[in-house]
């Protein structure tokens, strides 16, 4: 290849498949065998233990001060996080404090993100609290569960908690046991923005009752969301005007600080830790007796340390273990979807396959000590990051969360209308994924409608129903393009030898002008398609005539009665009308088909036949070598079909062409059709 310029200058002879294969020997690779040596044993362990990796190479005069500081600060933002988020989970708050804690310990071993902060997360508490108060609920006796004898109710929320973490770190562990980490690429954007959008909208109401200091019972299932409006509505005249005006107060305020974060990030040293403000709360409620003088409800009595291990319930595990699913998808898929952001900043990589199995052993163990499930928060891991945290110390989750275990006390008196407006003030960034929509149906209509269904789905029949027909529509979506692709007509660009269509370029080739371009699906009607496909006219400037070629692809054919093997060239019966094929070759570009399973070939051969019987020559190009072997593995080539019909590129297959019809110029009836598969 000759560089001239922004120009470049390729000379090489014409190849096929074939004769490629002759000038340019493949080397036959051997694959990897399972062995045990050293190096592997090593790799092994430190792909399990990603801290053995790093840990060696952690610099402690420059990093250490760093995280210990990191450490600080983010562990205020966790305690008061946990807290709330906890009441989401339809649990004591104290029990938010383990699901910081122990998770972390956990996935400070396994765990390939350097900055991610694990513990609550307000979509995962919401949907263990719809498991619990499902289970064990506020206004009526709790489900026939053998171990819930002799347990008070919050003893039986605890349990219910627990066990669906349980199984949630088990499907977790499972997947990455599998290797299943790529799941998460199924989760679409636009999917993600609709499930949280829908999420936040669930968890503001079910804060409502918390912020206007209302008592009902809180409410699962479809439509729960309606229950939850109609409870607050109904009992609005009943407000706690200390609980409203705290809210207010704090939310204002809070909102303040962190818009001073955003705009002058660049400028701050570290972000302001506004959540200390609940400490105030938590000292004027204390010191003015917030709980008896205004009938505020309080955080009340704390756990106290920590608690020994229990296992979870069978029969609870049960009941969850659809509900536990979801969970365990979108726990992974926000986690995943932070520590590839930072992964990306700092320059290091993570792993998918090892953080499933990280936070399936971080959940079952955490789960073993109460907590409930945890994945990461993305203002606790920004704290984290921008604070100078460089690694997971695991002496930054003591500095984070044991004193706090310890001296839980001292929180009993902050009200829980504190912790309710700091869970709505931290919903604001999903909220704010509204402003999508405008640039959704502008751009994407079918982006649209997928967040939309998810949207919707998710806010009126529950969080993991709604995942679920959000998959399903995406999937529908994808399914829709496949079925209705676009055509065009390609030709060639004078000079050059780039095909495309030709309705949009005036220096088309006079030589090169194959004028039909066809994406096609293969299955078991392959040849029909190929049937209703293949109309082809002489070219003509006229682009009136090509508009009438495209839409007569698009026509009903009768095909009752045709024979199994047509004659296009003969006469056929009265009563069949079939548009008249006059070509002499067919060029099927492989560039996009990236596998091939046996009923496609089936089809493929079996079409390809039908071609050769009526004297039209085929050709594949930009077959993947991996399908080549693929198709020589299944016996595809025999007497008829021979590899000799493969080029490794379009230009190739049609000067092939042209060398093989020098007769058939612009003025010939007779034309190449260029067809372009999407897959087989």
């Amino acid at each position: 290849m000759q560089p001239s310029g922004r120009h470049y200058v390729v000379v090489r002879p014409l190849f096929s498949e074939d004769s490629f294969a002759e000038q340019h020997e493949r080397i036959n690779r051997t694959r990897k065998t399972l062995r045990c040596d050293t190096n592997r044993a090593k790799n092994a362990a430190r792909s399990l233990l990603p801290i053995i990796g790093w840990i060696k190479n952690y610099n402690i005069k420059e990093w250490l001060l760093g995280d210990i500081v990191s450490g600080i600060s983010t562990g205020l933002v966790a305690v008061l996080q946990g807290l709330a988020f906890s009441l989401l989970a339809s649990l004591p708050p104290g029990y938010g404090l383990y699901t910081a804690f122990f998770p972390a310990i956990i996935y400070f071993f396994l765990g390939t993100s350097r900055h991610l902060s694990v513990g609550a997360f307000p979509i995962l508490s919401l949907m263990v609290g719809a498991v619990v108060t499902r289970l064990v609920p506020d206004g009526g006796p709790p489900a026939n569960i053998t171990g819930f004898e002799g347990l008070s109710m919050e003893q039986q929320r605890v349990l219910v908690a627990s066990s669906v973490t349980f199984v949630m770190g088990a499907f977790q562990l499972i997947m990455g046991l599998l290797q299943v980490g790529f799941i998460v690429m199924y989760l679409s954007e636009t999917l993600v923005s609709g499930f949280t959008t829908a999420a936040a909208v669930h968890i503001l109401v079910s804060q409502l009752r918390f912020v206007l200091g209302l008592d009902f019972p809180g409410v699962n299932g479809p439509l729960a969301i309606v229950y939850t409006l109609e409870n607050v509505f109904s009992d609005i005249t009943n407000t706690n005007v200390a609980d409203l005006v705290t809210s207010i107060v704090i939310m204002a305020l809070v909102l303040i600080v962190k818009e001073i974060n955003d705009r002058f990030k660049s400028k701050l040293p570290v972000p302001i830790p506004i959540e200390v403000i609940t400490v105030i709360a938590c000292g004027v409620s204390y010191a003015f007796n917030f709980e008896k003088r205004f009938n505020v409800v309080v955080v009340g009595e704390m756990v106290d340390g920590y608690e020994s291990p229990i296992a979870p319930n069978l029969e609870v595990i049960k009941e969850s273990a659809v509900e536990a699913f979801p969970m365990a998808i979108v726990g992974f898929a926000v986690a995943f979807s932070v520590a590839k952001v930072y992964s990306v900043k700092h320059d290091y990589t993570i792993d998918g396959n090892q953080e499933l199995l990280a936070f399936g052993v971080s959940n079952m163990f955490g789960a073993s000590f109460r907590s409930f499930a945890a994945s990461t928060a993305l203002s606790r891991t920004a704290i984290q990051e921008s604070t100078g945290g460089k690694t997971q110390v695991i002496l930054t989750l003591f500095f984070e969360l044991k004193p706090s275990i310890d001296l839980g006390f001292l929180l009993e008196p902050l009200p829980r209308s504190v912790l309710g407006a700091l869970v709505i003030v931290n919903l604001k960034g999903m909220l704010m994924q509204f402003r999508e929509l405008p640039f959704l149906w502008k751009n994407d209509r079918t982006d649209f409608v997928t967040w939309v269904v998810t949207f919707v789905a998710s806010l009126f029949l529950g969080l993991d129903l709604g995942l679920a027909v959000g998959l399903g529509a995406e999937l529908f979506t994808v399914v829709c393009r496949t079925q209705f692709p676009r055509c065009s007509l390609l030709a060639n660009i004078t000079g050059t030898d780039i095909y495309r269509d030709r309705k949009d370029y005036n220096s088309v080739s006079a030589d090169l002008n194959f004028p039909s371009s066809r994406t096609v699906l293969f299955n078991q009607g392959a040849s029909a398609n190929f049937q209703r496909g293949l109309e082809v006219r002489q070219p003509s400037t006229d682009t009136s005539e090509d508009n009438n070629s495209i839409e007569g692809l698009d026509q009903p054919i009768d095909f009752s009665g045709i024979p199994i093997q047509v004659n296009w060239n003969t006469e056929l019966p009265a009563n069949i009308s079939v548009p008249p094929v006059n070509i002499h070759s067919l060029v099927l570009d492989f560039s996009a088909v990236s596998f091939l399973d046996i009923s496609a070939l089936k089809g493929l051969k079996a079409t390809l036949k039908e071609f050769l019987r009526i004297e039209v020559d085929v050709y594949i190009v930009s077959c993947d070598v991996y399908i080549m072997e693929k198709l020589h593995q299944c016996s595809f080539f025999d007497d008829e079909i021979k590899t000799s019909i493969f080029y490794p590129t379009l230009h190739d297959a049609m000067l092939h062409i042209l060398e093989k019809h020098p007769d058939h110029g612009e003025l010939e009836k007779v034309f190449t059709v260029i067809c372009k598969l999407s897959r087989l």
